[in-house]
């Protein structure tokens, strides 16, 4: 594996997602995590989107040498539909679940699953 196209593209990947996180959920639903009485921690935000950057990353640079746009989109939604379905899963398990909610999170999981998987195969190509 190339490991400075893994840490390159799981960073640039990572970013990607906080960007869309903060508008998607920030801007356009933040209803689907509302604001609770604790501050916001976005240091935790970061690594989590770092994280998904970096799953993403490895999966392309490593197993799959994924190095186009369009096929690390489809990729990355595919990643981000089974991810999204996960934790919507795991979140909505001790409560009743508000399946309008659940499906748009899915579906802004997909979303930025398939913007992230792009940036990060476009990078990855770049730097071959």
């Amino acid at each position: 594996m190339n490991t400075k196209n893994f840490i390159i593209t799981g960073i640039v990947g990572g970013i990607v997602d906080f960007i869309l996180g903060g508008f998607f959920y920030g801007v356009l639903f933040p209803d689907i995590y509302p604001e609770t009485e604790n501050p916001t921690n976005y240091l935790f935000i970061m690594l989590g989107c770092l994280t998904f950057g970096f799953l993403i990353s490895y999966i392309f640079v490593k197993w799959a040498q994924i190095t186009n746009f369009i096929t690390g989109a489809k990729g990355g939604a595919i990643i981000g539909l089974l991810y999204g379905l996960s934790m919507n899963f795991f979140m909505h398990s001790s409560k009743i679940p508000d399946y309008k909610l659940l499906a748009i999170d899915t579906l802004l999981n997909v979303i930025m699953g398939a913007a992230v998987g792009g940036i990060v195969a476009l990078v990855n190509g770049k730097m071959k």
